[in-house]
């Protein structure tokens, strides 16, 4: 178990201009973002469900489930992080027992949506939208139920998709009203919006590059950062392309290609990355060997 941060999710904002975000979707991959130098990192829901349980991000699974996949991401990083806690998994009463239930595990970030449960992930079509006041009346309570007064709110609206532009914004305005401290428009359509998302707000704001067929368009970190967002989100990155190296393999080792030397990182590298020497150290000592 790793020893969590004590930087405020703020704090860390100001580490790097803008902070990139790669998604962890279980334990080894958020030990493997620490170990690369990252400052911080995000857990989605679409890589967690399709790492844990095989399953698309359609609702499938509760708060118990995806709290459970948190914490074993958490046990392997002291990074700071932001946990996507999709609607709040349910009404105002849901929301205050998720956000206080994440701030007792030790995270610093939350966002929450606005779509109508069950929801979906943000670039996929046939999305719906609560109204106004059902998502203010969640940030609300959000906001006055945090333990913590540091924990970072970040609001997200999949308005755009369904509405267009101008209502995201004006979502957004209300989301900032009803306590949240930033925010996040996600699938914007071309780097237009996306200039005119990140000048729209005097708040930290999140892009979501989600490649391999997003809606957004793909930009470079220092770009995102001069078109004004506070945060880079990579939620597909690492996934996206384990699951290609695990097919490849399975290819090959069905094709009798036994010659596997050199296509992945050696025995004693792995068990560098996974403190196998500090483990045997301790068992040394506390067993007298």
């Amino acid at each position: 178990m790793k020893q969590r941060t004590q930087t405020s999710w703020t704090g860390t904002l100001s580490l790097e201009k803008p902070l990139l975000l790669p998604a962890a979707h279980d334990a080894l991959s958020a030990s493997l973002i620490e170990q690369s130098g990252f400052s911080a990192y995000v857990v989605g829901g679409f890589p967690l469900l399709a790492a844990r349980h095989a399953l698309p991000d359609l609702g499938l699974a509760a708060f118990g489930e995806m709290q459970v996949g948190i914490r074993d991401i958490m046990s392997a990083s002291s990074l700071p992080l932001l946990v996507d806690a999709d609607d709040g998994y349910g009404d105002v009463k849901n929301v205050i027992r998720t956000i206080q239930t994440y701030e007792t595990m030790g995270v610093q970030a939350l966002f929450i949506e606005d779509q109508v449960s069950p929801k979906r992930c943000g670039h996929l079509d046939g999305k719906e939208i609560v109204s106004q006041k059902v998502m203010t009346d969640k940030l609300r309570a959000a906001a006055e139920s945090k333990i913590n007064p540091e924990t970072f709110l970040l609001a997200r609206t999949d308005a755009r998709a369904v509405y267009g532009l101008d209502e995201a914004l004006r979502r957004a305005e209300a989301y900032l009203k009803a306590g949240a401290d930033g925010i996040f428009i996600e699938a914007p359509q071309s780097v237009a919006e996306l200039e005119q998302i990140g000048t729209a707000f005097d708040v930290p704001q999140m892009a979501n590059m989600l490649e391999g067929g997003g809606r957004t368009p793909i930009l470079s970190p220092a770009d995102l950062g001069e078109l004004g967002f506070a945060m880079v989100a990579y939620p597909v990155s690492l996934i996206f392309r384990i699951v290609k190296t695990m097919q490849q393999a399975l290819q090959d080792l069905k094709a009798e290609k036994l010659n596997l030397d050199g296509e992945g990182v050696n025995f004693a590298d792995f068990k560098e990355i996974l403190g196998f020497n500090e483990w045997s150290r301790l068992e040394k000592i506390y067993s007298n060997k």
